[in-house]
């Protein structure tokens, strides 16, 4: 999660009222991020406005890893040492983190931070870890490890460390949504990062249509979906990467194994009720592979997906149903 910057004016303008939608954009957690929403006025728009920004601030600021002041910056500090406590928000984070570590059969861990740290793709010259190196830090994710007792969480072994950066963007766009909703608007759409959140639908049509990226040309569009009242995210392994050797390295990890993630699929694409479901599913999905991915999604209800892969495009049996009509030949 990166810097959040707010926008320079107090409020939004007049112009940014286009077309019976309000345009918010802003950079927080490493990525771009955008809010459309219909609202009847400035006066309308605006405490959602400033609600919104103020949410993400903090979240962002209490979340983050790279900040030792954070709460998971202090959580990580005190590995192997004192427990920590929480609050209320932070308590249904975790509570989360539980129930999708459960759900996914333990391939979602957010606890996987020493694994990450060795894999360093950020740096100008990324380079294969020592086997010994890998196989020690997979000895410190296991989010069965993690203590939790009432209002404080601990780590117990020194190296261990939490990652909310594998999920934090989806949560905090179903957040968003939610606080929309109590801000009495119906008809938006979050959008942090490529992770989005379709509430209602916009003014001219029944539903948002959503570009989603073709991993051979990325910017651009493979298809559209048409979603209201849905969520859709994707993970990819064709931005971030390295070689070495004619080998590629992805920057998706798998903590079963310790190395990136080594089949052929490109990208994975989920919709669901809520954006982190399909973030979290999304992941899930690469990292098992075209087949095993496909029959994750067809088990888990309300989701719906395709996976990309080097000779093509497989999707669970509904999936074509939310394409856009001049997509799906």
């Amino acid at each position: 999660m990166g810097a959040l910057t707010m926008p320079e004016s107090p409020r939004l303008p007049p112009e940014a009222f286009s077309k019976g939608l309000f345009r918010l954009g802003f950079n927080a957690m490493g990525t771009r991020c955008e809010i459309l929403y219909a609202a009847s006025s400035v006066e309308h728009a605006d405490p959602f406005r400033r609600d919104a920004l103020a949410w993400v601030r903090r979240f962002e600021a209490r979340y983050t890893r790279f900040r030792e002041d954070s709460l998971i910056g202090r959580i990580n500090a005190a590995a192997g040492k004192d427990a920590v406590e929480i609050d209320e928000e932070d308590a249904r984070l975790f509570d989360l983190c539980e129930t999708l570590h459960f759900h996914t059969e333990g391939l979602f861990d957010p606890t996987t931070l020493p694994l990450s740290l060795l894999w360093d793709f950020k740096a100008d010259k990324p380079r294969i870890p020592e086997e010994a190196d890998i196989q020690a830090a997979r000895g410190k994710v296991n989010w069965k490890k993690v203590q939790r007792d009432g209002g404080s969480i601990r780590l117990p072994e020194e190296g261990m460390g939490l990652d909310f950066g594998g999920f934090g963007k989806e949560y905090a766009v179903d957040r968003v949504a939610e606080l929309a909703q109590q801000h009495g608007l119906e008809n938006a759409l979050i959008d942090f990062g490529g992770d989005v959140r379709a509430l209602g639908h916009p003014p001219d049509s029944p539903v948002w249509r959503i570009g989603v990226e073709d991993p051979r040309q990325p910017g651009k569009a493979r298809f559209l979906l048409g979603l209201s009242n849905h969520a859709v995210a994707t993970s990819g392994n064709y931005l971030r990467f390295f070689e070495h050797e004619g080998k590629r390295y992805g920057h998706l990890l798998d903590h079963r194994t310790g190395y990136p993630a080594s089949n052929a699929c490109l990208s994975a694409t989920v919709t669901c009720r809520s954006c982190l479901e399909s973030g979290v599913l999304a992941t899930c999905a690469l990292l098992d592979g075209a087949d095993d991915g496909l029959a994750r999604l067809e088990r888990f209800f309300g989701a719906e997906g395709c996976i990309r892969t080097d000779s093509g495009i497989k999707w669970t049996k509904r999936f074509n149903e939310q394409l856009i009509d001049d997509q799906k030949d």
